[in-house]
């Protein structure tokens, strides 16, 4: 069994991912090609966002919108101390400091009700994250944020589908940041990521951050990165698109079986009823949490931790923040795991799953 069955999404895309492969290859526009606003189009079509900018990761969008917003040395982001590594790390690549807001513990999303305490005269912006699929307590968040003039920027990393109040993820703050990393519920065969807004000029400001700061070819009139992603990657994207609605319904009726199979048996991330989760993860809440790993993987059944350790805790964040300073992200990052997920499980994989879990 796959943790996540990305061979059996290439097996019934096949001819669409060669075909739009196959053409990249004959134009030859490797870096910036037709595919690329070709697909900005789409994916601000599917948003309804006003401006979609592809960039060269998740990451690197996250990394892009800050610098679009001017954030400087000495500013402070408000964001959660339980997600990857990559939320915290733009942060202080900038010379910002991360200032963290423990979660809710049937979520595990950023607690909004928490945020405003936290609000300081270095403040500039604040970062949730839309973790396993579903996005945070958004109009809470976005209205602290009015308050207190700052800029919200969704990471919508592990959400691309899914909904809040009706709307999508990407598409519920200033700006919003995906990635399209093979494993996320849209994702490519490498790297790549996108960052959406409806702000003209934070759309100007980060499509010419994304080429070296250029506002045209050898003329730069702001400092930028690298930080384009390449036409193939858009290319497969666009093929993957064809499917992506039919995906995100299979997760969803996945993800429900799971809860209703689980119900009183095993603790899961609660899902709230004003939005849905495209289940980047489907993740459970375990005791001895290595103990059950191991039963499953002698079932056959792969699993995985996201996250062991909450970044307050990581070896490089030393600083910002001690232990005990986010007791629901610490104890989180003790029990979660997450089990096997994706459009192409079947329901005897899920049965299996559940009888050896439950």
């Amino acid at each position: 069994m796959e943790f996540i069955d990305l061979k059996a999404q290439y097996v019934a895309l096949r001819d669409k991912v060669n075909a739009r492969i196959q053409a990249v290859l004959d134009h030859g526009q490797y870096i910036m090609g037709p595919e690329v606003k070709e697909l900005e189009g789409k994916l601000q079509e599917y948003t309804g966002a006003k401006h979609c900018i592809t960039v060269a990761s998740g990451t690197e969008a996250l990394l892009i919108a800050l610098m679009a917003i001017g954030v400087k040395p000495g500013d402070e982001i408000i964001t959660t101390p339980f997600s990857f590594i990559a939320t915290a790390e733009v942060i202080v690549l900038l010379g910002a400091k991360p200032v963290f807001v423990d979660i809710e513990p049937d979520t595990c999303n950023i607690n909004a009700a928490l945020i405003e305490a936290a609000i300081t005269p270095r403040t500039r912006a604040i970062m949730p994250v839309s973790l396993y699929g579903q996005p945070a307590d958004m109009d809470e968040i976005n209205a602290i944020a009015a308050r207190h003039e700052l800029v919200v920027i969704e990471d919508a990393a592990q959400s691309f589908g899914a909904t809040y109040k009706g709307r999508k993820s990407c598409n519920l703050s200033t700006i919003g940041c995906t990635s399209f990393f093979p494993s996320k519920p849209l994702g490519c065969y490498g790297d790549g990521g996108a960052i959406f807004t409806s702000d003209d000029e934070l759309a100007q400001a980060m499509r010419e951050i994304r080429v070296h700061g250029q506002s045209k070819r050898y003329v730069h009139t702001r400092i930028g990165v690298g930080g384009r992603m390449d036409t193939l990657q858009c290319a497969v994207v666009l093929a993957k698109l064809e499917r992506f609605e039919w995906e995100v319904a299979q997760r969803l009726e996945i993800g429900q079986r799971y809860n209703e199979l689980l119900k009183n048996k095993v603790e899961t991330v609660s899902q709230r009823a004003d939005r849905s989760s495209v289940y980047g993860q489907f993740t459970v809440l375990v005791e001895s949490r290595d103990a059950v790993q191991e039963r499953l993987k002698a079932a056959g059944i792969p699993t995985a931790v996201h996250y062991p350790v909450p970044m307050h805790l990581q070896p490089a964040y030393a600083g910002f923040g001690d232990k005990g300073a986010y007791p629901h992200a610490e104890r989180a990052a003790q029990r979660v795991m997450s089990l096997p997920m994706g459009p192409d499980l079947t329901a005897q994989e899920q049965e299996q799953i559940i009888f050896a879990l439950a």
